[in-house]
């Protein structure tokens, strides 16, 4: 029995410009075996010929839609921050992070002498070396009754949390390097709580990793922000993801674990920035309290999602999502 099907698939890339691919399913259902279907016996050989696919022709069951027809299931616009460079035509932007060796010497000081070998020689120094362990933390739950930051304070349970995932990290039996935290109270008490089972790590807090409203989410919320809470908010997190998220220095000579304590929010954006993900999608995901986020970055500037919020470390009576 024949049937018809369709299919849409649509990608937007967020470095290497936007890539669209479009294509529809039709066709009848292949006869066993995968093979097309033959011509009946007494066939004119006009048609056993057509039943022979062109070379150049689409995979069989695939009718590829024309650019006018894909353009109209693109992705929205994004804001001036984030940086879609055009006509590289690749699904990965390896300079994403500005440290890609070319991009860190000047090329106009090019010895005309040695020339090319001392290129090479220059570009080697510029090279990472190590491996970065990006930990991101959400904090633990939090008093939703305060109406200030001092009051947001955490619950018992959220106290409880903390010191779960303290014991989690710990247990991992890594040397973690710093623990960077959000200013706000939930997030520096959630530290101070986890820092206990990391002593001698050194902790920073910083406003750039503060809750907020990162980007106009795609599908669109009814009940989220206006515009101008993400044009500031943005921009901040943005500033966020560009100081903290990125390959080593070529000065790094071993592997660091680092813990960044924050929030929901910067969690999943910076998730969707640095896999190059549509950095709109970042609320179509969500994060328990306490959960662990493990991001790696390669000293070639490739970027690996180890884990996506896990509480699996948690009594099930333990997890929360406020």
């Amino acid at each position: 029995m024949s049937f018809r099907r369709a299919l849409a698939l649509a990608a937007c890339g967020l470095a290497g410009g936007s890539v669209l691919f479009s294509a529809v399913a039709v066709g009848k259902q292949p006869a066993r075996g995968g093979d097309a279907a033959e011509p009946r016996p007494g066939g004119s050989a006009a048609a056993a010929a057509a039943a022979v696919p062109a070379a150049s022709a689409a995979p069989p069951g695939l009718l590829l839609l024309p650019p006018a027809a894909a353009a109209a299931a693109s992705c929205p616009p994004a804001p001036g921050w984030i940086e879609r460079p055009a006509g590289t035509g690749g699904y990965w932007d390896s300079n994403w992070d500005r440290r890609e060796p070319l991009a860190l010497i000047n090329l106009k000081k090019k010895n005309e002498e040695t020339g090319e070998e001392e290129l090479a020689s220059r570009l080697d120094h510029c090279k990472a070396k190590a491996t970065r362990h990006i930990f991101l933390i959400r904090h633990s739950q939090y008093n939703l009754d305060g109406r200030a930051d001092k009051d947001r304070t955490l619950t018992p349970l959220g106290r409880e949390q903390a010191e779960l995932t303290g014991h989690r990290l710990a247990s991992l039996g890594l040397k973690f390097d710093q623990i960077i935290h959000s200013s706000m109270t939930r997030a520096t008490e959630t530290t101070e709580i986890i820092s206990k089972h990391l002593p001698g790590v050194k902790k920073i807090s910083t406003d750039l990793l503060r809750e907020g409203a990162p980007i106009e989410p795609d599908p669109p919320v009814s009940h989220w922000k206006p515009e101008a809470v993400y044009y500031e908010d943005g921009a901040r997190i943005e500033a966020a993801f560009r100081n903290f998220i990125h390959r080593a220095d070529a000065k790094q000579e071993e592997d660091s674990y680092e813990i960044f304590v924050c929030h929901a929010n910067v969690i999943r954006y910076i998730v969707c920035r640095a896999l190059q993900f549509p950095p709109e999608g970042w609320l179509r995901m969500s994060l328990n309290n306490g959960s662990i986020t493990h991001l790696v970055i390669r000293p070639n500037g490739r970027v690996a999602l180890r884990t996506l919020g896990d509480t699996g470390f948690m009594p099930p009576d333990k997890i929360t999502r406020t």
